[in-house]
């Protein structure tokens, strides 16, 4: 049976009274709405608990990373905390789908050639969404930042910046956003 308690997850690794616990929580919470009302008012027909707990978790990896303008004070670099994540999940018990989402939401996803061309620090594989319920938080996470002002951040902002890394994220991105449209009626 599958481990579908995401806050007592959350509980075991960030730690009650802390800010790095504040900044995922806010985080995990904006992505976890933002997700559940795309799923609704779109139609697309995922199990709201199973959006929810993956979203709530897609960041779990975090406080393993060095990050220090967030609170997380680990070892290992930052493009790691999705498959420090995923681990973390399956160790957990979580649903293998939930690991999934951990492990593909970086950007717009990451494949091998990015990981080789840009020298990335992850094991040699795809980490592209596959699954609708891997886009639909991929893509929601996009509008949420766990810096600054933790604003929603307007759809041409979301767009800029992952236009910066190259034309195939972008392209990834605006598949996406052909899957969830326009997030600014949601708001």
């Amino acid at each position: 049976m599958a481990n579908r308690d995401y806050q007592a997850i959350i509980d075991k690794y960030y730690p009650e009274g802390t800010e790095l616990r504040d900044i995922y929580m806010k985080h995990a919470r904006q992505v976890a709405d933002l997700a559940l009302a795309i799923n609704m008012t779109r139609a697309i027909g995922l199990d709201p608990a199973e959006v929810e707990g993956a979203a709530m978790l897609h960041d779990i990896g975090i406080f393993d990373t060095h990050a220090p303008g967030i609170h997380c004070h680990g070892t290992a670099s930052y493009m790691r905390h999705g498959v420090i994540g995923g681990a973390i999940l399956r160790r957990e018990g979580a649903p293998e789908e939930w690991a999934r989402v951990a492990e593909r939401h970086t950007g717009t996803g990451i494949t091998k050639e990015d990981i080789i061309a840009q020298d990335i620090d992850l094991p040699l594989e795809d980490y592209c969404p596959v699954s609708m319920l891997e886009k639909l938080v991929c893509y929601a996470d996009k509008f949420y930042s766990k810096s600054g002002t933790m604003e929603k951040k307007p759809f041409t902002r979301v767009r800029n910046s992952i236009a910066r890394y190259g034309g195939d994220s972008l392209d990834r991105f605006d598949e996406l956003y052909k899957l969830f449209g326009d997030t600014r009626s949601l708001d």
